[in-house]
């Protein structure tokens, strides 16, 4: 190997020498600022990125030079130190300069059994993991004079070559052997996956070794000082004694607790001042360092070294609550807690969780299609939901796919698991608006609805009644019961969204269906409803049957006769929706599905829906196949309801407006907002939002009211996101859908997509699901031609997307920099979406996201 120079090898770590993580390393930089803080760290040399780069390529760093830096009988570990500690590294090598030498040294230091125990692991270790032996030849479990010298033959017999002596050969295979691992393919696609870039370097730390043995208390340990789950102050941890005078592999007895116990001894009773040191020193680093450490030490005779800290491991719930202790504390600011909280891990803290450390029986695999946890019967059909639910029986809705027939099973279900669907499919767009975990799309069933069973792709077969358990946040269904983890909303939780609602610079509202929905967006504090889906209200038994008779009949006078029965229902809802909602705007969507999705599509629902309208069953079968359409998605519904059959939407704006008046009277005064959906042309816009204003005049007439409302237009299809100047002429604010505007933009049906869209990614024909990942290239430039085109024709216009994709951070930060006003999302998102949006605020502001690697004088 030749030999590095002409720049600098190797940087003793001291509190002036110019070090930084981008050069050196996490790990390198940090212990420079325990070393500031006047902390016992032993004498540590750091080797940059450079360095390690040039060892990589078949290049050595003078290690006699930099072993003369610890003194004339070094003893050294080599510890990797990464950039970012998340991204790993290769394994630590403990007591590089271990020989005969030392060997004789420590045998008259610390006796002969701490002596050929650190020897004989020295040569194990330097035998497997720097001269690749096998390891089984070096499995010696007796610890002896006589075993170093049979491991020192077996080495040299395995290797051809003696056991190296010399501490400068020993040392420079050793960083060879590190720099290697860290540039072999295996390593550099773990750390990809983890974050890291392509070019990620890696730095490496050399430190005097503190063995931790000696005639008075030594041994090694680490300490925490949050708990890891709730981010609660605690002290914990472990501390591992040891002794010259016994053997020195570790007995059960020597694992000492950190604090007093009466379950047996503590670091705390058998070294008190050590103890004592060792909390001063977690309160310096959380004070300094701003962050909650772990800190590693040993003790050797009573003294303590610090050998390294690193960021204390710890759950989204617990970080987010040392986020906020430590800026309650005024370690960091309130922006900076906020920055720390990454939006997406708040889906950890706001559904029950399956605990990520209990073993798991993973019986099938799909999309993870809303998040959180549960466990109950397997149910195939939503009438066994109900019946289920009416009994008292936790279920799983297990579906090939949903329908909107499925909804009160959904309802009452625990979880939702389909066979077929993506992220923005029937079954995961319900489910988390209900705040159900749901899996979608899940590989390798066999579903037999008929048969109630469900076959798995190892051979199993589960039937109703069987006990599984869903992860919605891993797309898991488990078998059996698994331990769950409870939602986390505390008041460091609020705490922290209050901080997140002053921040950001774009709204935040829910959309939401139901009054529980409605309810639940209250408490998570959005902004308002900003799509609420009017057919969802329609799936209980008794409107379901007066829908069916509307949709049935023949005149328009029995048409309406119908609708009248249906008028103070859809009242109702409306009242409880502004209610809940406290004088906060409610965006109203006017019927958009097809009628036939109304209609039984079973033999028993048809004669069901026979006897209800005393019909045979022949006419009820003629017309339910004479309404169904080849390409529903694209046919008779939304606006085109409204013009065709106006009465529909005239009594769904008759119920807004009485909805709005009765309200009005003992609340602050509402303004709904009614949307018009999957428009395509200015003139749809004409006549129905004539018809809503007629409708609103008569209501203003009767009751002696005076109403405020504003009516928009639902952006879905290409054609509208185009012609979007003329159409906001009649728009107070146009409101995007990209659902279903992903959905034509592609041609793609969002139901079926996720057959193939696995496929699709892989191969790099998208770079993401377009139904999970807002397309900004494609879909985006629709959203931005027609927000332009309508500012440009309305420039008071108030623009915000309401599909699923505005949850997604990304899309949020694309609706932040078109001037968007707001994004709706499901009620469970809206706090992630909160937090998201904070993020973008203040990073647009240009601060520190990350304090901890700042450099702490």
């Amino acid at each position: 190997m030749q030999k590095i120079s002409n720049f600098k090898e190797f940087t003793e770590v001291t509190p002036d020498a110019v070090m930084a993580a981008d050069t050196h390393g996490g790990r390198a930089k940090c212990l420079q600022r325990l070393v500031r803080l006047d902390l016992p760290v032993p004498l540590t040399v750091s080797l940059p990125f450079d360095t390690v780069g040039r060892i990589a390529a078949g290049h050595s760093p003078d290690t006699a030079a930099l072993l003369a830096v610890f003194g004339a009988l070094p003893l050294v570990s080599v510890r990797p130190s990464s950039q970012d500690q998340q991204w790993g590294g290769p394994g630590a090598l403990l007591n590089v300069g271990m020989n005969a030498r030392q060997h004789a040294h420590l045998r008259n230091t610390h006796g002969d059994q701490a002596a050929d125990a650190l020897y004989l692991r020295f040569i194990q270790a330097y035998a497997v993991d720097v001269a690749r032996l096998d390891p089984d030849i070096f499995d010696d479990p007796e610890i002896s004079s006589a075993a170093v010298a049979r491991a020192l033959v077996l080495f040299e017999e395995e290797a051809e070559t003696p056991f190296p002596q010399d501490p400068a050969v020993q040392l420079a295979e050793v960083l060879r052997s590190m720099a290697r691992a860290w540039d072999s393919t295996s390593a550099r696609l773990l750390r990809q996956a983890r974050g890291a870039p392509n070019g990620a370097g890696l730095g490496l730390v050399v430190q005097r070794m503190a063995l931790g043995f000696g005639p008075g208390e030594s041994g090694s340990g680490v300490m925490q000082f949050i708990n890891p789950v709730t981010g609660a102050p605690r002290i914990h941890g472990r501390y591992l004694r040891q002794s010259m005078f016994r053997d020195a592999l570790l007995a059960p007895e020597d694992a000492l607790f950190l604090r007093s116990d009466p379950r047996g001894p503590a670091l705390e009773d058998v070294a008190n001042a050590a103890f004592a040191e060792l909390t001063q020193a977690g309160a310096i680093c959380r004070q300094r360092l701003r962050e909650e450490m772990e800190i590693e030490f040993t003790l050797e005779n009573g003294q303590l070294h610090v050998l390294d800290a690193v960021r204390a491991a710890r759950s989204t719930r617990a970080g987010l609550s040392a986020a906020v202790a430590l800026a309650k504390d005024r370690v960091i600011s309130e922006q900076e807690a906020v920055l720390r909280v990454a939006p997406q891990a708040l889906a950890e803290m706001l559904h029950p969780q399956v605990d990520h450390a209990a073993s798991r029986d993973v019986i099938a695999r799909g999309i993870a299609g809303s998040p959180g946890g549960a466990t109950g019967r397997l149910v195939f059909s939503a009438a066994a939901a109900q019946t289920s639910a009416a009994q008292g029986e936790p279920c799983i809705l297990i579906r090939r796919e949903t329908m909107p027939e499925d909804i009160r099973g959904m309802h009452v279900a625990q979880g939702i698991l389909t066979e077929r669907g993506g992220m923005t499919s029937h079954a995961a767009v319900i489910a988390r608006g209900l705040g159900l975990p749901c899996v979608v799309g899940a590989t390798g069933l066999r579903l037999s609805t008929r048969k109630k069973t469900l076959g798995t792709a190892d051979g199993r077969v589960l039937r109703e009644g069987d006990l599984v358990t869903l992860d919605g946040t891993s797309g898991e269904l488990l078998a059996g019961e698994a331990p769950m983890m409870e939602p986390a909303l505390d008041d460091s939780f609020h705490a922290l969204m209050g901080w997140a609602d002053e921040a950001r610079d774009i709204g935040v509202r829910a959309n939401a269906d139901t009054l529980a929905e409605a309810q639940t967006a209250r408490a998570f504090a959005a902004e308002g409803i900003g799509l609420c889906r009017t057919e969802h209200m329609f799936f209980d038994d008794v409107r379901m049957g007066v829908m069916r008779e509307m949709i049935f009949a023949d005149k328009s006078g029995d048409r309406q006769r119908a609708l009248d029965r249906l008028l103070p229902m859809q009242r109702n809802d409306f009242v409880d929706m502004f209610r809940a909602m406290e004088g906060l705007p409610v965006t109203i969507r006017l019927f958009d599905p097809p009628l036939h999705e109304f209609l039984p599509s079973d033999r028993e629902g048809l004669r069901e829906m026979a006897e209800r309208l005393d019909l045979p069953l022949s006419e009820v079968t003629r017309r339910v196949e004479a309404m169904t359409e080849f390409n529903p998605m694209l046919g008779l519904r939304g606006v085109r309801l409204g013009v065709t059959l106006p009465e529909i939407y005239n009594m769904q704006a008759r119920a807004i407006f009485e909805a709005t008046v009765e309200v009005g009277k003992a609340a602050p005064k509402v303004v709904p907002e009614i949307m018009i959906p999957l428009v395509t042309a200015r003139r749809e816009v004409e006549l129905v939002k004539t018809r809503i204003e007629a409708v609103a005049a008569a209501v203003q007439n009767e009751t002696g009211a005076e109403l405020d409302f504003r009516v928009g237009v639902m952006v879905e299809t290409p054609r509208a996101a185009l012609r979007a100047g003329e159409i906001a002429g009649h728009s107070a604010f146009l409101s995007f859908g990209t659902n279903d505007l992903t959905q034509m933009t592609y041609g793609l049906s969002r139901d079926d997509a996720g057959r193939f869209m696995g496929t699709y990614v892989s191969e790099g024909v998208y770079p993401e699901d377009p139904f999970h990942r807002l397309d900004q290239d494609g879909v985006g430039e629709l959203l931005l031609l027609g927000a332009e085109r309508g500012r440009r024709a309305r420039p008071e216009l108030t623009l915000s997307i309401c599909g699923e994709h505005a949850g997604d951070p990304s899309a949020i930060a694309f609706c932040r920099a078109a001037g968007f006003d707001y994004v709706s999302c499901s009620p469970f998102r809206v706090p992630i979406a909160r937090l998201a949006a904070a993020h973008l605020a203040l990073d647009a502001r240009e601060l520190p996201r990350e304090t901890f690697e700042s450099d702490v004088p």
